[in-house]
Protein backbone atom coordinates (compact mmCIF):
# COMPACT_ATOMS: atom_id res chain seq x y z
CA UNK A 1 0.00 0.00 0.00
CA UNK A 2 1.70 3.55 -1.24
CA UNK A 3 2.15 6.06 1.92
CA UNK A 4 -1.28 7.62 2.68
CA UNK A 5 -0.85 11.37 3.21
CA UNK A 6 -3.12 12.48 6.62
CA UNK A 7 -4.59 15.87 7.57
CA UNK A 8 -5.47 16.48 11.08
CA UNK A 9 -8.33 19.13 12.17
CA UNK A 10 -7.19 20.27 15.26
CA UNK A 11 -4.67 20.31 16.66
CA UNK A 12 -4.55 20.63 20.49
CA UNK A 13 -3.85 17.66 22.76
CA UNK A 14 -6.00 15.01 21.48
CA UNK A 15 -4.65 16.13 17.66
CA UNK A 16 -0.69 16.27 18.56
CA UNK A 17 -1.51 12.81 20.45
CA UNK A 18 -2.41 11.11 17.61
CA UNK A 19 -0.01 12.96 15.07
CA UNK A 20 2.35 10.87 17.34
CA UNK A 21 1.09 7.43 16.58
CA UNK A 22 0.04 8.32 13.23
CA UNK A 23 3.83 8.89 12.02
CA UNK A 24 4.91 5.47 13.62
CA UNK A 25 2.64 3.49 11.20
CA UNK A 26 4.66 2.70 7.76
CA UNK A 27 1.65 3.67 5.44
CA UNK A 28 0.71 7.28 6.98
CA UNK A 29 1.90 10.47 7.17
CA UNK A 30 0.86 13.57 8.43
CA UNK A 31 1.31 16.25 6.21
CA UNK A 32 -1.12 19.06 7.33
CA UNK A 33 -3.07 20.30 9.95
CA UNK A 34 -5.24 23.00 10.80
CA UNK A 35 -6.31 24.94 14.47
CA UNK A 36 -7.61 28.10 15.55
CA UNK A 37 -4.94 28.49 17.76
CA UNK A 38 -2.42 29.48 14.62
CA UNK A 39 -2.27 33.01 13.87
CA UNK A 40 -1.32 32.33 10.19
CA UNK A 41 -0.76 29.61 7.59
CA UNK A 42 2.41 28.17 7.75
CA UNK A 43 5.11 25.08 7.47
CA UNK A 44 6.58 23.56 10.54
CA UNK A 45 10.16 22.41 10.85
CA UNK A 46 9.27 19.37 10.14
CA UNK A 47 7.58 20.16 6.33
CA UNK A 48 3.67 19.68 7.47
CA UNK A 49 1.87 22.80 6.77
CA UNK A 50 -0.86 24.34 8.58
CA UNK A 51 -3.76 26.39 8.51
CA UNK A 52 -5.91 28.20 10.92
CA UNK A 53 -9.12 25.84 9.80
CA UNK A 54 -10.41 22.66 7.95
CA UNK A 55 -11.68 24.55 4.63
CA UNK A 56 -8.21 25.60 4.22
CA UNK A 57 -6.46 21.94 5.47
CA UNK A 58 -9.06 20.32 2.80
CA UNK A 59 -7.38 21.45 -0.01
CA UNK A 60 -4.24 19.89 0.28
CA UNK A 61 -4.12 16.57 -1.49
CA UNK A 62 -4.95 13.77 1.40
CA UNK A 63 -6.18 10.12 1.69
CA UNK A 64 -7.18 10.47 5.18
CA UNK A 65 -8.55 13.03 7.38
CA UNK A 66 -8.02 12.99 11.50
CA UNK A 67 -10.90 14.67 13.01
CA UNK A 68 -10.13 16.10 16.61
CA UNK A 69 -12.40 19.49 17.19
CA UNK A 70 -14.91 20.28 19.42
CA UNK A 71 -18.34 18.46 19.03
CA UNK A 72 -20.29 21.19 17.29
CA UNK A 73 -17.72 21.07 14.55
CA UNK A 74 -17.40 17.01 14.36
CA UNK A 75 -19.76 15.70 12.48
CA UNK A 76 -19.77 19.10 9.79
CA UNK A 77 -15.69 18.43 9.44
CA UNK A 78 -16.60 14.58 8.98
CA UNK A 79 -19.56 14.98 6.37
CA UNK A 80 -16.62 17.26 4.40
CA UNK A 81 -13.96 14.75 4.71
CA UNK A 82 -16.23 11.92 3.27
CA UNK A 83 -17.75 14.41 0.50
CA UNK A 84 -13.89 15.03 -0.27
CA UNK A 85 -13.57 12.03 -0.56
CA UNK A 86 -11.02 11.31 2.11
CA UNK A 87 -11.21 7.75 4.59
CA UNK A 88 -11.79 9.61 8.19
CA UNK A 89 -11.55 9.11 12.25
CA UNK A 90 -12.77 11.18 13.71
CA UNK A 91 -13.00 11.59 18.16
CA UNK A 92 -16.02 10.23 19.91
CA UNK A 93 -18.67 11.66 20.62
CA UNK A 94 -19.71 11.76 16.66
CA UNK A 95 -21.45 15.10 17.58
CA UNK A 96 -23.62 17.11 20.02
CA UNK A 97 -26.66 15.27 18.74
CA UNK A 98 -28.00 11.73 17.42
CA UNK A 99 -29.01 13.15 14.46
CA UNK A 100 -25.38 14.34 14.45
CA UNK A 101 -24.73 10.64 13.61
CA UNK A 102 -27.69 9.99 11.24
CA UNK A 103 -26.58 12.99 8.65
CA UNK A 104 -22.95 11.79 8.28
CA UNK A 105 -24.35 8.12 7.85
CA UNK A 106 -26.10 8.94 5.45
CA UNK A 107 -23.41 10.91 3.63
CA UNK A 108 -21.07 7.64 4.65
CA UNK A 109 -23.36 5.63 2.28
CA UNK A 110 -22.64 7.54 -0.67
CA UNK A 111 -18.94 6.54 -0.16
CA UNK A 112 -18.70 2.89 0.55
CA UNK A 113 -15.11 2.17 -0.22
CA UNK A 114 -14.29 5.03 2.35
CA UNK A 115 -13.25 3.66 5.75
CA UNK A 116 -14.88 5.63 8.63
CA UNK A 117 -14.21 5.18 12.41
CA UNK A 118 -14.76 6.95 15.32
CA UNK A 119 -12.14 6.52 18.51
CA UNK A 120 -13.47 4.84 21.01
CA UNK A 121 -10.65 4.60 22.72
CA UNK A 122 -10.96 2.55 25.97
CA UNK A 123 -12.01 -0.66 23.58
CA UNK A 124 -8.34 -0.84 22.99
CA UNK A 125 -6.82 -1.03 26.10
CA UNK A 126 -5.47 -4.44 27.24
CA UNK A 127 -7.36 -4.36 30.65
CA UNK A 128 -10.34 -4.27 28.45
CA UNK A 129 -9.28 -6.47 25.76
CA UNK A 130 -8.49 -9.22 28.28
CA UNK A 131 -11.41 -8.69 29.89
CA UNK A 132 -13.44 -9.23 26.55
CA UNK A 133 -11.74 -12.45 25.94
CA UNK A 134 -12.23 -13.52 28.82
CA UNK A 135 -16.28 -12.95 28.89
CA UNK A 136 -16.36 -14.71 25.16
CA UNK A 137 -14.20 -17.66 26.89
CA UNK A 138 -17.30 -18.68 29.18
CA UNK A 139 -14.83 -19.61 32.12
CA UNK A 140 -16.91 -17.31 34.02
CA UNK A 141 -20.61 -18.66 33.17
CA UNK A 142 -23.49 -16.09 32.26
CA UNK A 143 -23.31 -11.95 33.06
CA UNK A 144 -25.44 -10.89 35.71
CA UNK A 145 -25.00 -7.61 36.14
CA UNK A 146 -22.16 -4.27 36.01
CA UNK A 147 -21.51 -1.43 38.30
CA UNK A 148 -19.71 1.66 36.22
CA UNK A 149 -18.23 4.54 37.81
CA UNK A 150 -16.37 7.35 36.00
CA UNK A 151 -15.30 10.51 37.05
CA UNK A 152 -13.30 13.43 37.33
CA UNK A 153 -13.10 16.83 39.63
CA UNK A 154 -15.17 19.11 37.46
CA UNK A 155 -15.47 20.49 33.85
CA UNK A 156 -12.94 22.47 32.89
CA UNK A 157 -12.01 25.44 32.05
CA UNK A 158 -15.13 27.03 32.42
CA UNK A 159 -14.19 30.24 30.63
CA UNK A 160 -14.21 30.04 27.06
CA UNK A 161 -14.55 26.56 27.12
CA UNK A 162 -17.35 24.44 24.65
CA UNK A 163 -17.19 21.81 27.10
CA UNK A 164 -19.35 23.84 29.84
CA UNK A 165 -22.13 24.85 27.15
CA UNK A 166 -24.33 23.05 25.19
CA UNK A 167 -24.89 25.40 22.42
CA UNK A 168 -21.31 23.74 21.69
CA UNK A 169 -21.35 20.32 23.47
CA UNK A 170 -24.49 19.18 23.36
CA UNK A 171 -24.32 17.53 26.71
CA UNK A 172 -22.07 17.73 29.84
CA UNK A 173 -19.84 14.64 31.72
CA UNK A 174 -21.89 11.80 30.47
CA UNK A 175 -21.83 12.73 26.19
CA UNK A 176 -18.06 14.12 27.29
CA UNK A 177 -16.25 11.03 29.63
CA UNK A 178 -19.23 8.85 30.59
CA UNK A 179 -19.99 7.84 26.86
CA UNK A 180 -16.68 5.83 27.00
CA UNK A 181 -18.37 3.96 30.44
CA UNK A 182 -21.49 3.28 28.06
CA UNK A 183 -19.44 2.31 25.13
CA UNK A 184 -18.07 -0.59 27.33
CA UNK A 185 -21.22 -1.56 28.72
CA UNK A 186 -22.80 -1.87 25.48
CA UNK A 187 -19.43 -4.27 24.39
CA UNK A 188 -20.35 -6.54 27.01
CA UNK A 189 -23.72 -7.00 26.62
CA UNK A 190 -26.70 -6.81 24.44
CA UNK A 191 -28.26 -3.47 23.41
CA UNK A 192 -30.18 -2.09 26.67
CA UNK A 193 -33.90 -2.40 26.43
CA UNK A 194 -35.14 0.08 29.10
CA UNK A 195 -33.71 2.77 30.89
CA UNK A 196 -34.21 4.91 34.32
CA UNK A 197 -31.93 8.03 34.95
CA UNK A 198 -31.33 11.45 37.16
CA UNK A 199 -29.31 13.70 35.54
CA UNK A 200 -28.18 16.76 37.55
CA UNK A 201 -26.74 19.95 37.19
CA UNK A 202 -26.48 21.26 40.83
CA UNK A 203 -22.75 21.57 42.02
CA UNK A 204 -21.87 22.96 38.87
CA UNK A 205 -24.78 25.08 37.69
CA UNK A 206 -24.02 24.63 34.21
CA UNK A 207 -26.45 24.08 31.10
CA UNK A 208 -24.86 20.57 31.33
CA UNK A 209 -24.69 17.94 33.31
CA UNK A 210 -22.36 17.64 36.31
CA UNK A 211 -23.57 14.26 37.04
CA UNK A 212 -25.83 11.41 35.58
CA UNK A 213 -27.05 8.48 37.44
CA UNK A 214 -28.68 5.45 35.25
CA UNK A 215 -29.62 1.66 35.81
CA UNK A 216 -30.82 -0.02 32.37
CA UNK A 217 -31.61 -3.92 31.91
CA UNK A 218 -30.68 -5.67 28.26
CA UNK A 219 -32.60 -8.19 26.11
CA UNK A 220 -31.41 -10.36 28.23
CA UNK A 221 -32.62 -9.12 31.35
CA UNK A 222 -29.21 -8.07 32.70
CA UNK A 223 -29.11 -4.89 34.58
CA UNK A 224 -26.11 -2.63 34.61
CA UNK A 225 -25.43 0.83 36.95
CA UNK A 226 -23.98 4.16 35.66
CA UNK A 227 -22.46 6.93 37.30
CA UNK A 228 -20.71 9.21 35.12
CA UNK A 229 -19.47 12.30 37.12
CA UNK A 230 -18.00 16.09 37.04
CA UNK A 231 -17.88 15.86 41.18
CA UNK A 232 -15.37 13.07 41.58
CA UNK A 233 -12.81 14.55 43.56
CA UNK A 234 -10.37 11.71 43.31
CA UNK A 235 -10.50 10.93 39.44
CA UNK A 236 -12.03 7.01 38.83
CA UNK A 237 -12.83 4.63 36.96
CA UNK A 238 -13.86 1.33 37.94
CA UNK A 239 -16.10 -1.42 35.87
CA UNK A 240 -17.42 -4.35 38.03
CA UNK A 241 -19.35 -7.39 36.38
CA UNK A 242 -20.43 -10.20 38.05
CA UNK A 243 -21.00 -14.01 36.23
CA UNK A 244 -22.54 -16.80 37.68
CA UNK A 245 -19.43 -18.20 38.22
CA UNK A 246 -17.25 -15.45 39.43
CA UNK A 247 -16.44 -12.16 38.81
CA UNK A 248 -14.38 -9.35 36.77
CA UNK A 249 -12.87 -5.74 38.44
CA UNK A 250 -11.53 -3.69 35.51
CA UNK A 251 -10.33 -0.03 37.92
CA UNK A 252 -8.02 2.52 37.10
CA UNK A 253 -7.52 3.58 33.11
CA UNK A 254 -3.54 4.92 32.10
CA UNK A 255 -4.44 7.94 30.39
CA UNK A 256 -2.41 11.50 29.58
CA UNK A 257 -3.24 12.75 32.79
CA UNK A 258 -1.73 9.25 34.67
CA UNK A 259 -4.82 10.91 37.02
CA UNK A 260 -6.83 7.69 37.41
CA UNK A 261 -4.35 5.23 38.84
CA UNK A 262 -3.19 2.06 37.85
CA UNK A 263 -5.01 0.21 35.23
CA UNK A 264 -5.91 -3.07 37.06
CA UNK A 265 -7.84 -6.58 36.06
CA UNK A 266 -9.33 -8.62 39.25
CA UNK A 267 -10.17 -11.73 38.51
CA UNK A 268 -12.12 -13.59 41.06
CA UNK A 269 -13.79 -17.21 40.79
CA UNK A 270 -16.49 -18.29 42.36
CA UNK A 271 -16.56 -21.06 44.90
CA UNK A 272 -18.23 -22.68 47.83
CA UNK A 273 -17.21 -20.60 50.44
CA UNK A 274 -19.83 -18.99 52.67
CA UNK A 275 -17.15 -15.28 52.74
CA UNK A 276 -17.30 -15.61 48.95
CA UNK A 277 -13.92 -16.46 46.57
CA UNK A 278 -10.97 -18.02 48.24
CA UNK A 279 -8.91 -16.70 45.53
CA UNK A 280 -8.30 -13.54 43.05
CA UNK A 281 -6.13 -12.91 40.29
CA UNK A 282 -5.00 -9.27 39.75
CA UNK A 283 -3.17 -8.08 36.99
CA UNK A 284 -1.99 -4.67 36.49
CA UNK A 285 -0.96 -3.09 32.90
CA UNK A 286 2.30 -0.66 32.33
CA UNK A 287 1.80 0.20 29.06
CA UNK A 288 -0.98 2.33 27.54
CA UNK A 289 -0.52 0.65 23.84
CA UNK A 290 -4.64 1.91 22.86
CA UNK A 291 -3.66 4.61 20.95
CA UNK A 292 -1.24 3.21 18.96
CA UNK A 293 -3.68 -0.37 18.16
CA UNK A 294 -6.53 2.15 17.13
CA UNK A 295 -4.91 3.88 14.76
CA UNK A 296 -3.25 1.26 13.27
CA UNK A 297 -6.12 -1.09 13.21
CA UNK A 298 -7.41 1.77 11.04
CA UNK A 299 -4.96 1.69 8.78
CA UNK A 300 -4.50 -1.48 8.18
CA UNK A 301 -8.25 -1.80 7.44
CA UNK A 302 -7.63 0.77 4.20
CA UNK A 303 -5.20 -1.04 2.83
CA UNK A 304 -6.46 -4.63 3.36
CA UNK A 305 -10.18 -3.93 2.58
CA UNK A 306 -10.85 -5.89 6.50
CA UNK A 307 -14.03 -4.60 8.16
CA UNK A 308 -13.73 -2.65 11.07
CA UNK A 309 -13.87 -4.43 14.64
CA UNK A 310 -14.90 -1.34 16.79
CA UNK A 311 -15.52 1.97 15.99
CA UNK A 312 -17.65 1.87 13.28
CA UNK A 313 -20.63 3.99 12.72
CA UNK A 314 -23.21 2.02 13.31
CA UNK A 315 -21.51 1.50 17.04
CA UNK A 316 -21.66 5.37 17.40
CA UNK A 317 -25.01 5.55 16.53
CA UNK A 318 -26.09 3.09 18.67
CA UNK A 319 -23.63 4.24 21.74
CA UNK A 320 -25.32 7.79 20.79
CA UNK A 321 -28.52 6.57 21.21
CA UNK A 322 -27.86 5.04 24.58
CA UNK A 323 -26.16 8.15 26.32
CA UNK A 324 -29.79 10.10 24.84
CA UNK A 325 -31.92 7.16 25.76
CA UNK A 326 -30.58 8.07 29.68
CA UNK A 327 -30.99 11.95 29.26
CA UNK A 328 -34.36 11.26 28.22
CA UNK A 329 -35.38 8.89 31.00
CA UNK A 330 -35.14 11.70 33.40
CA UNK A 331 -38.67 13.44 32.80
CA UNK A 332 -37.18 16.87 34.76
CA UNK A 333 -34.05 16.91 32.51
CA UNK A 334 -36.01 15.95 29.51
CA UNK A 335 -38.54 19.16 30.17
CA UNK A 336 -35.83 21.26 30.87
CA UNK A 337 -33.43 20.98 27.44
CA UNK A 338 -35.92 19.76 25.34
CA UNK A 339 -34.43 16.73 25.02
CA UNK A 340 -36.01 14.14 22.06
CA UNK A 341 -36.94 10.23 22.60
CA UNK A 342 -33.49 9.25 20.19
CA UNK A 343 -35.95 6.13 19.48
Amino acid sequence: MPQLKVGIAGYGVVGKRRRQFIDRHPNLKTVAVCDQTFSKSGVMEDGARYYLDYVHLLKEPLDVLFVSLPNYLAAEVTIAGLEKGLHVFCEKPPGRTVSDIERVIEVEKKHPGLILKYGFNHRYHDSVRDALKLVKSGKLGDILNLRGVYGKSNIVPFVGEWRAERKFSGGGILLDQGIHMVDLMRLFCSEFTEVKSFISNRYWNLDVEDNAYAIMRDKKGRIATLHSSATQWQHRFSLEIAFSEGYLELSGILSGSKSYGEEKLTIGQRCALVTGTDKEETVTYLEDNSWRDEIFEFADTIGGGKKLVHGNSADALHTMKLVYRIYYADPEWRQAFNIVNPD
